[in-house]
């Protein structure tokens, strides 16, 4: 039996009205999964090896939710290594030697809530650059969505040459392609 064509438009017009719902989208626009079905090893990190504390009485109270002492602890490792104190990462607050730094850097305000308005600001340009981005086959769409952000770094250091102020060298334009 042959549908008329009233009949198309009508579930053609019902198939766009379903494309077109409120739903919750995903909107992280970097497309990270992997269809192997195979364990990812960089997710298994092994803990340090367990030691029996000089005394007992030493040892913290536990604390639901915190860290444990077996826990690997790879950027405070790294400071040590190199022969920094792993203690100044946990540090809360300003470091004192960045003080000067600040101050000249808010010298004529800031916003208490920057943070809150730009992950608003930023969750807004997802949602609109996630609506028109249904594809077939799943694909990495971060650098499409940010692309009209980007400096264009040859521009800049054209202009600042323009302006007479000394630059470093740069490599030419069309080198890394």
């Amino acid at each position: 039996m042959a549908m008329k064509l009233s009949q198309v438009v009508i579930v053609m017009g019902l198939v766009g009205l379903a494309g077109c719902s409120s739903g919750e989208r995903d909107m992280r626009l970097h497309y990270l999964k992997t269809n192997s079905g195979t364990p990812e090893e960089f997710a298994i990190v092994p803990n340090k090896p367990l030691e029996t504390p000089p005394a007992m009485t030493a040892l913290p109270a536990p604390t639901p939710g915190s860290a444990n002492r077996t826990d690997q602890t790879p950027k405070a490792d790294a400071v040590a290594a190199l022969g920094g104190n792993p203690a100044r990462l946990n540090e809360g607050g300003t470091p004192t030697g960045n003080g000067a730094l600040l101050q000249h850097a808010g010298r004529y305000g800031t916003a208490p809530n920057i943070r809150t308005e730009l992950a608003a600001a930023d969750f807004e340009h997802r949602r609109r650059a996630s609506r028109f981005s249904y594809k077939i086959v799943p694909q990495d769409e971060y650098y499409d969505a940010y692309r009209e952000q980007w400096l264009n770094s040859y521009d800049a250091l054209e202009a600042y040459r323009r302006a007479g102020i000394e630059t470093p060298s740069a490599p030419p334009e069309g080198w890394d392609n």
